[in-house]
């Protein structure tokens, strides 16, 4: 039996048969033609890039018209790259200048590409490479005549690889392929994101394992835990065969719980938002029986590789706003950095703006503590304003809330509101309809922010604390490297007090706060927030039934034993395992787990 671990991406438990999936394809070696052939090599790779062009819009319009339009904005992102007339120039450049075939021409250049953005350090950028190393999978195809489809499979099984394009996961038949487990990868890919969508349990960034795989063997891939097993032993493969059940049987309890309110047993209403990403998430929320969102994070706007209009800005809200009704949503502005931002430029061509080409910041060397969401909206107010702007009029069709996200300073939470008012005033100026008085709230993210919490309470209508970020910052740990994420976790003990002081001021200054971060979408931590003062949970859309039914089977008094307890504890190990047999107390079933 061979247990790995890696980063989870997409939840959920699978078992079956393991296949290795290579994607690589015929190695492309240098090759040539003469000057006279040149011509026919361009002609060639233009027919392949038009070609690869259809296939990228049928991978767009089948993951939009499965799991929604903005999904399939990933490929629109495809497409721009593609019809780019500079790497189009360079390709057709290395034909007939340097007279290399039409195939080595796209993998020499696309390579090339793909280096420099594997280059910069930030996972973020490392993994747009992944999307470049599909064009020259596609265009490949294309020129070598191989079928465009990953290998059909007639029994379940779980795939293995050492990576997976976009349009290689889009191309999964799901009804065969369980879940997949990839060596490399990080939870921000393109890839990560369509799994999520199409409900694929997947785990990535594993490291080297391939060779250690037989074709055939059983596997268990645990999406949730970021672990995959290979050849189980019998005791290890009843437990997850056992777990599968309890888990379906458990999903089916759940669903009962939809119309029943999130009470503990003491009488202590608990409100329960969602955790969107994509405006169709929004319908989940609803259906889980969610109190409103929480946090609607606003970066798929971006996945397209465009800067979004005020107005694509506007549609998104709008169609969340209307969706939940009265309950409150709350939006973050875009929580992007320099090194993830695509700029386009434009010109005016015959009297029409049009787009001639994108750069990126190349000079950022520290992303993570670079110029990065609030931060680049304070720089970039042109962006800042037009979001605010879309917001602002999008909140006369709900119950809308808005939120900045990573602020540091009172300075830059200061800037951001005196900006806010600026737009107000300008849309009122302008009689533009718009939501005037909206609760403006931030995020905890960073410890500076935990440590003014006192300053901050006490101007901010409503607090968010993201634990996935402010357990980074705390920690000093990159939660996408598989060397030293064993490091991350939220539950170590100097998180519990950062997360005590932030609830203990809101409280104080009687300002609503929840937790957004990962943290609060696991049940087993539910009691321990509880504990803590927290009675404001923001979590992902398929754990709001599983955090709702731990909420009704608790009493205040013993949760908040449990975080006066834990709080003494030196070790999140120490923390995890005290927490989780609380857990199983409750749900002795699962107590193996």
């Amino acid at each position: 039996m061979l247990q790995l671990q890696g980063i989870p991406v997409s939840p959920g438990i699978a078992i079956g048969k393991a296949s290795v999936f290579h994607s690589e394809g015929r190695q492309v070696t240098v090759s040539y033609c003469t000057a006279e052939t040149a011509p026919d090599e361009l002609a060639h790779l233009s027919e392949a890039v038009k070609i690869a062009s259809r296939d990228i819009q049928e991978s767009r319009d089948s993951v939009a018209g499965s799991v929604g339009g903005q999904y399939g904005a990933i490929f629109d992102g495809h497409l721009v790259m593609l019809r780019d007339q500079k790497l189009f120039d360079t390709m057709q450049d290395a034909i007939l200048k340097e007279h290399f075939s039409a195939e080595y021409a796209v993998h020499k250049t696309l390579h090339s590409y793909a280096q420099v953005f594997q280059s910069i350090q930030d996972p973020f950028m490392a993994e747009r490479a992944n999307d470049i190393l599909d064009l020259e999978k596609r265009i490949l195809r294309v020129l070598q005549k191989e079928k465009r489809q990953i290998q059909q499979f007639t029994e379940p099984v779980v795939l293995l690889a050492r990576n997976f394009t976009p349009s290689e996961t889009v191309a999964m038949n799901t009804d065969f392929v369980q879940a997949f487990a990839t060596e490399v990868g990080g939870p921000s890919s393109h890839t990560a994101i369509v799994a999520e969508a199409l409900r694929i349990p997947a785990v990535v960034g594993i490291g080297s394992f391939i060779d250690k795989v037989e074709d055939g063997c059983l596997a268990i891939v645990d999406g949730s835990a970021g672990v995959i097993v290979l050849d189980p032993d019998e005791a290890t493969l009843e437990r997850y065969v056992r777990l599968q059940a309890e888990k379906q049987t458990l999903g089916s309890k759940l669903a009962t719980l939809r119309e029943l309110p999130a009470v503990t047993l003491d009488g202590s209403e608990i409100q329960l938002l969602g955790n969107i990403e994509f405006p169709n998430e929004a319908e989940a929320c609803v259906e889980a029986g969610a109190d409103g969102i929480g946090l609607y994070r606003t970066e798929f706007l971006y996945l397209g590789g465009d800067v979004p209009t005020e107005e694509e800005h506007f549609q998104a809200y709008r169609h969340v706003l209307e969706t939940m009704g009265d309950k409150p949503v709350t939006i973050r502005t875009v929580d992007l950095g320099a090194d993830k931002m695509v700029d386009a430029l434009s010109a005016t061509v015959n009297g029409k703006q049009q787009k001639i080409g994108y750069c990126l910041d190349e000079d950022e060397k520290n992303p993570a503590l670079g110029l990065r969401s609030i931060r680049l909206s304070l720089k970039r107010t042109e962006l800042f304003t037009k979001q605010l702007r879309a917001i602002l009029r999008a909140g006369k069709y709900g119950n809308v809330q808005v939120m900045f996200p990573l602020v540091s300073t009172i300075a830059e939470w200061r800037q951001a509101k005196m900006i806010l008012e600026d737009v107000k005033e300008d849309l009122y100026d302008r009689d533009i309809d718009f939501a005037e008085n909206i609760p403006v709230g931030m995020m905890i993210e960073v410890p500076s922010s935990v440590l003014m919490i006192d300053r901050f309470a006490n101007e901010c209508d409503f607090l968010s604390v993201g634990t996935n970020d402010l357990t980074q910052y705390t920690l000093a740990v990159d939660r996408t490297n598989k060397d030293v994420v064993y490091l991350y976790n939220s539950t170590d003990p100097v998180i519990l007090r950062l997360l005590d002081i932030t609830i203990r001021a809101s409280n104080r200054a009687r300002k609503p706060v929840s937790v957004c971060g990962r943290m609060s979408s696991d049940p087993r931590c539910a009691m321990l927030l509880l504990g803590l003062g927290l009675r404001k949970f923001s979590v992902s859309p398929a754990a709001l039934p599983e955090v709702k039914n731990v909420i009704r089977k608790v009493n205040i008094a013993q949760c908040r034993e449990i975080a006066k307890r834990a709080l003494l504890m030196e070790s999140a190990a120490e923390v995890n395992h005290y927490i989780w047999r609380e857990h199983a107390k409750l749900f002795p079933e699962l107590s193996d787990f």
